[in-house]
């Protein structure tokens, strides 16, 4: 049950380090935000490795590039994630943009439907459930189209592209010690992001990265928030599937609610978390459906 542990501490860092983001986001543009998880977070994640591999008493594991290709596509997909996440916020809120990008759970398993595994009937329900509530809170937009709603799926949906991703190239390390092979595959997977959005930004956005830089006190806490996060996501995924660990994750709705109350005063509609509490029933019969035991 190590991933359960894992998957809540991922769930509580995930959630401090998306308020951290949020604030930086006025400051320095979405894709600035976007960056500071990466690039501060890349050298807490070469700490954590360096970790995993005293524990360990040998070398990380040399990736393949059956390890390397799916490892750089969830780097990619959670760039363009995150990215929309943000956007997200500055548009919705902290607490009804987490309720929206936690459908992620349900795409993923909609996937893994496609792809032709069977669900269950405690699954469907909880699909079924869970797009209720996703429904249900999204009503709150019928004055204003659905603009607002679409990024915050499309950001779900790469997030459940990444966590895929990631998982397979994980299990493609082929490395006996979950934590060692985790700590591996963050390592690299942030060090894709780090190159590809640092040569964006120099391209794109050249004032971009000395904002980045000049904002270093408050982005180190985001990047170590952030490393730590994907630490356990990652810790997580080499011990359990993709659907059962951000099924798990959601829990971190009810306590973005919380954080954005307590720190910003912004109070969620009553009909956003009656969704909220809709899409957390569904997801969790879809855990139960999966039968992780919980």
């Amino acid at each position: 049950m190590l991933w359960v542990a894992a998957t809540l501490l991922a769930a509580a860092a995930q959630t401090g380090r998306n308020l951290a983001q949020a604030g930086l986001t006025v400051r320095l543009g979405t894709l600035g935000a976007t960056q500071v998880r990466f690039l501060y977070g890349l050298p807490f994640a070469l700490a954590f490795l360096a970790l995993a591999a005293w524990i360990a008493g040998r070398a990380p594991p040399v990736p393949s590039w059956s390890a390397l290709l799916p490892l750089a596509l969830g780097g990619v997909a959670q760039i363009g994630a995150t990215a929309l996440m943000l956007a997200t916020m500055a548009r919705r809120g902290f607490a009804v943009s987490t309720a929206w990008l936690k459908t992620e759970p349900v795409l993923i398993a909609l996937t893994a439907l496609m792809l032709g595994e069977r669900l269950n009937l405690q699954e469907g329900a909880g699909i079924v459930i869970a797009t209720a509530g996703v429904i249900l809170t999204g009503r709150m937009d019928a004055a204003r189209g659905f603009g607002p709603v679409l990024p915050g799926l499309a950001a779900a949906a790469g997030f459940g592209i990444s966590a895929i991703a990631f998982r397979a190239g994980i299990l493609a390390l082929e490395e006996p010690d979950p934590f060692l092979a985790a700590m591996t595959g963050l390592a690299v997977s942030l060090s894709v992001q780090v190159v590809l959005l640092t040569l964006w930004l120099r391209i794109f956005r050249p004032g971009s990265m000395t904002a980045t830089l000049g904002e270093w006190r408050s982005s180190v806490a985001a990047g170590f928030l952030g490393a730590f996060a994907s630490s356990m996501w990652f810790l997580a995924f080499a011990l359990a599937t993709a659907a059962a660990v951000r099924t798990l994750g959601l829990v971190d709705v009810l306590l973005a609610a919380v954080l954005a109350r307590a720190l910003h005063g912004e109070r969620a509609p009553r009909r956003a978390l009656i969704g909220m509490a809709v899409i957390v029933l569904g997801v969790g019969l879809l855990l139960v459906g999966q039968g992780s035991g919980l």
